[in-house]
């Protein structure tokens, strides 16, 4: 049984989301405020947040932002009216990991959301509970912290996902098809260049010098590997 937060202020439309997911077999709570998502996401218990972006209290995209500055890496699935392109490219900056837009089908959400958990599911149960290491580098996979030498990095739940998709090949070469199957599920509107953005991201957080990597490595005309510690 998955736990989906739903961060929606319409109560009918929030109580239909419950209905409809409960009967799909997962456990849902409900928040109609920003302040009352953001208690109730910080404590990490959800699998899947499901956000509303306009909330009587604040808008949904700071809220997000909040969340990944704290740390929470929990998938949230945007639900919203907003539906221009760069509301769209916002939300997904902001730490989305899936944007719906109303009105909408309920059969496409719950496909949405049952997509989201099972990448969530194959992550974890393909995941080894040794910390991982590379240079300065540690990630423990059992809580999802990300530290560079002494210093936390606040990493997004894509980011962490693709480092863990090349973690977990063991500094083995991974093709960019792969990459874009296993972290997104290889949506239509996600793009190959979208792995090289995300990369490029990860050299700037984790890397010494980003134009020089050591350990986010390029394959050129492949994709890329991640050269681990031997004691790894």
């Amino acid at each position: 049984m998955s736990r989906i937060l739903v961060i929606e202020d319409n109560v009918t439309l929030a109580q239909g989301l419950k209905h409809n997911l409960e009967f799909e077999g997962h456990a849902v709570t409900t928040a109609g405020t920003a302040a009352e998502g953001t208690a109730a996401a910080l404590t990490g218990s959800a699998d899947l947040i499901i956000l509303d972006l306009m909330l009587p209290d604040g808008h949904g995209q700071r809220l997000l932002r909040d969340l990944r500055d704290h740390g929470i890496t929990t998938p949230v699935l945007v639900l919203t009216a907003l539906a221009d392109e760069a509301d769209k490219v916002r939300g997904f900056r902001a730490g989305a990991d899936d944007y719906v837009t109303k009105p909408f089908g309920l059969m496409e959400l719950i496909a949405r959301v049952e997509a989201i958990l099972r990448r969530g599911r194959r992550a974890d149960s393909a995941t080894d509970v040794r910390p991982i290491r590379f240079g300065p580098v540690r990630i423990d996979p059992r809580t999802r912290v990300v530290t560079r030498g002494d210093a936390p990095v606040s990493l997004r739940p894509r980011e962490y996902e693709l480092l863990m998709a090349l973690a977990r090949r063991n500094g083995e070469l991974v093709v960019r098809l792969d990459l874009l199957r296993e972290v997104w599920g290889y949506q239509d509107e996600v793009q190959s260049r979208t792995v090289d953005t995300h990369i490029a991201e990860l050299r700037r957080k984790l890397e010494a010098d980003p134009a020089s990597p050591q350990y986010l490595l390029t394959v050129r005309k492949a994709g890329y590997r991640l050269v681990l510690d031997e004691t790894s």
